[in-house]
């Protein structure tokens, strides 16, 4: 595994002011409402980059705005090699957080070669990133990956850098980036010395993806085509295309927050919803909890709720001493796969419970209230809210191998887009 420091390409403060302006989500947290916003916010924003509007052909575009701004001086190439300290502040259930990852390139290897996933994936979305990849040849938002220190010798070490001065500081934002309340800085790693020792002790980690495994095996096969491209050429090049930027943040962050993604179903009969709560009891024990306005917490030791059942009410399930559920799921999946709320939902529910719904569509949340409110209006028959993901968990899973179903975690708050730009060339 190579963990290593890069010249990046960061936002010329002189040119476009408050950082806050200019950065963005990810692409896949964007929608089409919020892409306008962020259009508006600033010429310079990197959703022009990142996620540009669908107008003429957007992956050009992206790439000649990309060009245009380092022509004139909008972004900038970092004068050396550097790891990037950042550190993002926010607020989550009312309690102030940190969390700090170090921005540094990793070379691409095939998944378990140090490299580990925790979810499955789509083909869809990489088709989206590749294009984009191709066109700019550039990483515009890292990667978010975890690692273990299990040494603890990695944490002091970016204690230290952050008593410098910053190379960006920005505020807290407002309205409608996903962490509004987040605030920004960065710092450059550039002394030789803890350069070296850093880039050594990340190398040494294993590097578990907790958000970004489509641009991971987007990067992967772009590997490849340049790889093809070199080949076919008999020209060397720059080597920055067998590298992906990312954002490694210990296991043991203190600001590491795992949420579940809740989802929303429609398109189940009327019939199998009346029995719906009797099916359930073969293998679960039910209990119905009447919603409280300040308490969307579920109760410690259930499996899942489901709002839309009974009025007024989340109906809580719980396992059945006589009913094993982890006998209940595929035999290739590991232990912790079959303890996890998703694949309790997934295998049990879905699969047996509601077999005969052919025809589900299925949404997903972060926010209990909002899937609340999305039963309330009809928009959905019913929502099922699970528990917050434990990161050991998820760290099990991809240990044994295996991966969680689709969308089984959200790490909030997102990483910005556009605080350091990855060049592929």
């Amino acid at each position: 595994m190579e963990v290593s420091p890069f010249r990046g390409i960061r936002y010329n403060q002189s040119v476009i002011g408050d950082v806050a302006r200019v950065i963005c989500p990810p692409y896949d947290v964007i929608t089409p409402e919020q892409q306008k916003l962020y259009y508006k916010r600033s010429d310079y924003n990197a959703v022009r980059l990142e996620f540009p509007e669908p107008t003429g052909d957007r992956y050009q575009n992206a790439a000649n705005t990309f060009r245009q701004w380092l022509e004139h001086g909008v972004l900038q190439y970092d004068s050396v090699s550097s790891f990037y300290l950042h550190e993002h502040r926010f607020e989550y259930s009312g309690e102030k957080k940190m969390r700090r990852g170090v921005i540094a390139r990793v070379r691409l290897e095939p998944w378990g070669s140090g490299i580990y996933p925790h979810e499955e994936t789509s083909s869809r979305d990489k088709s989206d990133r590749l294009q984009l990849m191709r066109a700019c040849r550039a990483n515009f938002s890292p990667l978010f990956s975890l690692y273990h220190d299990s040494g603890h010798r990695i944490a002091p070490i970016l204690s230290q850098v952050a008593e410098g001065k910053p190379l960006m500081s920005s505020r807290a934002g407002r309205g409608n980036f996903a962490d509004a309340n987040g605030a920004h800085r960065l710092w450059a790693v550039t002394d030789p010395e803890i350069k070296r020792e850093l880039g050594e002790l990340l190398s040494s980690q294993s590097i578990y993806i907790a958000d970004g495994h489509h641009r991971y095996e987007t990067a992967l096969i772009y590997l490849e085509e340049r790889i093809q491209e070199q080949s076919d050429s008999c020209k060397l090049s720059a080597d920055g295309f067998q590298y992906v930027m990312m954002e490694l943040v210990d296991f043991s962050d203190p600001g590491l927050v795992v949420l579940p993604l809740h989802r929303l179903v429609r398109g189940i009969a009327s019939s199998d919803l009346l029995g719906l709560g009797d099916r359930l009891r073969n293998f679960f024990t039910v209990e119905s909890v009447p919603l409280e306005t300040g308490r969307w917490d579920l109760p410690a030791g259930s499996c899942l709720g489901i709002l839309g059942l009974q009025p007024g009410s989340v109906v809580v399930l719980r396992r059945r001493q006589d009913i094993s559920l982890e006998a209940l799921m595929p035999d290739n999946r590991c232990q912790a796969y079959r303890q996890f709320g998703v694949s309790i939902l997934n295998h049990i529910i879905l699969d047996r419970v509601l077999s005969r719904a052919e025809n589900l569509d299925i949404a997903y949340s972060v926010d209990s209230r909002e899937a609340h409110e999305q039963i309330r209006e009809g928009k959905y028959q019913l929502a099922f809210l699970l528990h917050p993901p434990r990161p050991e968990l998820v760290k099990a899973v991809a240990d044994a191998r295996d991966r969680m179903p689709r969308k089984s975690t959200y790490f909030h708050p997102k990483l910005p887009t556009g605080l350091v730009i990855s060049p592929l060339y």
